[in-house]
């Protein structure tokens, strides 16, 4: 894997390398870094992992912008994640008059629409048309459901990539099961990278995917304090030291600088602009 500084614009194409590029790599509320927003790359395809409050500002940054996403996954409904759909779709259906791909579970698609997305989104300004759907906004695209033990795990071939999504263990913080949680997606991607979305910390989830899967680099979430719904930084460094050295950090607040990933076993933070470019 080698790591490349964006230094012109934004492109959504690779020669055909599975490249991941950090639109951002802060937490919610930090103020130094976008939010963790994630673009997918490899040949002619591209997904957008997540569209924040800021991923518009932050393409627009780096000389791209929402309209020219094409497909777009959604790991979880917090506004750091889904905080820029609204913009996205309301530029597709006025402006580019094109609608975006989603891929997105039947189960979640309701959720993100019936808890978040619809308030803004279904009143339109022809009143004889009534209330929009999802479908007005979005093409769905389903991933299928390939096993349900020890959690389900959804399969996609999305052109050249292949995506398989499980649920994590967000939030609420009161147990330690998926089940009875906020629905909540981590990645596997092409089998060899590992993106967590948001979750607390989960050796079971370690457990089953590096068991199953040649996965080469992980990128976790990590919260720089203990308590809360996010894996912290202290029981990161519970892992394994071979699962360390290939574990890049991401979704940090703004004081990362007092903290020393690499000395503590870590492959390092993820950086914000940056490419992972895995040849």
């Amino acid at each position: 894997m080698k790591q490349e500084q964006l230094h012109s614009s934004l492109k959504l194409t690779t020669p055909g390398e599975l490249t991941l590029f950090f639109i951002g790599t802060g937490s919610a509320f930090c103020r130094h870094f976008y939010q963790t927003n994630v673009l997918i790359i490899k040949g002619n395809d591209h997904i957008l992992i997540d569209c924040g409050t800021r991923c518009s500002y932050a393409l627009a940054g780096y000389g791209s912008s929402i309209q020219s996403i094409r497909t777009y996954l959604i790991t979880h409904s917090h506004a750091d994640h889904i905080g820029g759909l609204e913009e996205a779709a309301l530029l597709g259906m006025y402006e580019s008059c094109k609608r975006p791909a989603m891929i997105i579970t039947d189960e979640y698609r309701d959720v993100l629409w019936n808890e978040s997305l619809r308030g803004g989104l279904a009143h339109n300004e022809n009143e004889s048309a009534g209330l929009l759907s999802f479908s007005d906004y979005f093409e769905q695209i389903s991933p299928r459901l390939i096993a349900a033990e020890p959690r389900p795990l959804y399969m996609l071939q999305f052109g050249s990539i292949n995506l398989k999504l499980f649920r994590t263990i967000h939030i609420p913080d009161r147990n330690g099961s998926w089940k009875d949680g906020f629905i909540s997606y981590g990645l596997l991607i092409d089998d060899r990278v590992l993106f967590s979305g948001d979750t607390r910390y989960d050796r079971a989830m370690f457990d089953w995917l590096l068991a199953e899967y040649p996965v080469e680099y992980i990128f976790h979430d990590c919260q720089l304090y203990t308590g809360g719904v996010h894996a912290s930084y202290e029981e990161l460094k519970q892992l394994p030291p071979e699962v360390r050295k290939k574990t890049f950090l991401c979704h940090y607040g703004d004081n990362v600088d007092c903290f020393n990933a690499v000395r503590d076993g870590f492959a390092g933070f993820a950086k914000q602009g940056r490419y992972y470019i895995f040849d």
